[in-house]
């Protein structure tokens, strides 16, 4: 009887330690299945955070070439403007040039033809003089 009882106890003690196993395993398991989700989604969190930061990279990047961009227009556009300025200025200065020459030049003509004038008309009175003298 006795016996019987102790073996009725040991199977019990035995199911129960079985039982705890299992318990043990289970838990284990479950562990180690929670760590993986964990890691899964922790690995997808950092490839949204890199997608993330990778997009705020690239549309700084964006930005910052078309501003250069702007400014490289806005500068070919003032310097467009100063080399047309510096053009009309030459263009004019030119002008001014030519018109200064041409308004020496018909003074000059406009001298000799006085002088000429001048001298025709002395020379006339000499000879009237002259003639006059000579009558």
């Amino acid at each position: 009887m006795k016996r019987k009882e102790e073996k009725r106890e040991k199977k019990k003690e035995e199911k129960r330690a079985k039982k705890r196993r299992e318990k043990r395993i289970e838990t284990i398991r479950e562990v180690k299945r929670k760590k993986r989700i964990e890691k899964r989604v922790k690995k997808r969190k950092q490839k949204c955070e890199k997608k993330r930061k990778d997009e705020k990279r690239e549309k700084k990047r964006k930005e910052k070439r078309s501003e250069k961009r702007k400014e490289k227009r806005r500068e070919n556009r003032k310097e467009k403007r100063r080399e047309k300025k510096r053009k009309e200025k030459r263009e004019k200065m030119r002008k001014v040039k030519r018109n200064r020459k041409r308004n020496e030049e018909k003074r000059r003509e406009k001298g000799k033809e006085e002088n000429e004038e001048k001298r025709e008309m002395k020379g006339k009175e000499v000879k009237r003089k002259r003639r006059k003298e000579a009558k």
